[in-house]
């Protein structure tokens, strides 16, 4: 731990290297950091001289983190709190309708994940709280306002657990002799429902992976987030993003594969114009840490990235987002 008069440790970041050699930053260019955290990619496309950056992120205490990073970017980077998914809004607020590059690493920091009080983890007592902005409802209002059915949905869609509905069961069962409202009673709570085998991740995983993706709403965010990088980005522009689990990899793999191919036409439809692809497809496999890096940080170990060119093709419809659980409707128990 860092102690106070002490420099911080500079962050690396996530296949940082990989990640600014398929961005190819270039002097002069405008390049939006839609995940800022600790600043860490911003910082690597500011080293290009004369490139100016836009970074976003929800969680006001990164926004504050990167003051100094601002303070010596002689006006190149700014900072805007707020949810990736408005990055066109953002673009546009501050003069930039067309961007050279958008780069996101999507999910929980490691920031977030060794603050206590977060309540990311359960390595550390907390609240249940998972928010990574300052608003909405928290973990802890969930579990004590969704139903079973909710809860189970929510831990199986979103945390891939395989007994969901176990764990729901169980959550149930305890919020009426109590509330469950730090992040050990909930580990707990799990470990009893879900046994695992020793080398086994911890039984409680998948269940705050859930939580903490219906929480954020962050499949939804990345789906429109998605979406708004294709609206932004000038031809030839590009994007590149980091995952680190199924879920969002399969949907920017399954957008990118979807943008770059033609479509609209049929042999049905003969008549209806075939849709140009908005995206090519740079990387044809995902682009995994080395062993170096896994020994060096571990988190990698599980990340993929993922970077395609825009094309001077108009965007595609966007489409509608998939049906699963919505905080907003399992809140007012709808």
């Amino acid at each position: 731990m860092t102690q106070p008069g002490e420099a911080r440790p500079r962050h690396i970041p996530v296949l940082g290297r990989e990640v600014i050699g398929w961005l190819e930053p270039q002097g002069g260019g405008i390049y939006v950091d839609a995940t800022f955290g600790a600043g860490g990619y911003s910082r690597a496309i500011l080293d290009v001289k004369n490139t100016r950056v836009i970074g976003i992120d929800r969680d006001r205490t990164a926004i504050a983190g990167g003051f100094e990073l601002v303070d010596r970017s002689d006006g190149r980077l700014t900072l805007v709190e707020d949810r990736f998914s408005n990055l066109a809004e953002i673009c546009a607020g501050q003069g930039a309708t067309a961007v050279d590059g958008v780069v996101m690493d999507i999910g929980v920091s490691s920031m977030q994940l060794d603050q206590a009080e977060r309540g990311f983890s359960f390595r550390a007592d907390g609240p249940l709280d998972m928010r990574m902005g300052h608003d909405g409802p928290t973990a802890a209002d969930v579990i004590a306002k969704a139903s079973e059915a909710d809860l189970a949905n929510i831990i199986y869609i979103f945390g891939e657990e395989r007994h969901s509905r176990s764990v729901a069961r169980a959550i149930v069962a305890a919020r009426k002799d109590a509330p469950i409202v730090t992040t050990r009673a909930l580990a707990d709570l799990v470990a009893k429902v879900v046994r695992g085998k020793p080398g086994d991740i911890h039984p409680a995983t998948r269940t705050f992976q859930g939580l903490r993706i219906f929480v954020n709403q962050e499949l939804d965010e990345l789906h429109l987030a998605l979406i708004a990088a294709e609206h932004v980005l000038k031809p030839g522009g590009r994007l590149v993003v980091v995952s680190f689990h199924s879920l969002e990899d399969r949907i920017v793999k399954n957008f990118l594969s979807e943008r770059a191919k033609a479509g609209g036409g049929s042999r049905h439809q003969p008549e209806k114009a075939q849709r140009p692809p908005s995206f090519a497809i740079l990387t044809k496999r995902p682009v995994t840490a080395d062993d170096d890096e896994v020994a060096a940080n571990p988190r990698a170990r599980s990340a993929k990235l993922r970077a395609a060119a825009r094309t001077d093709a108009p965007a595609h419809a966007a489409g509608n987002l998939p049906g699963w659980p919505t905080l907003a409707t399992v809140m007012r128990g709808g």
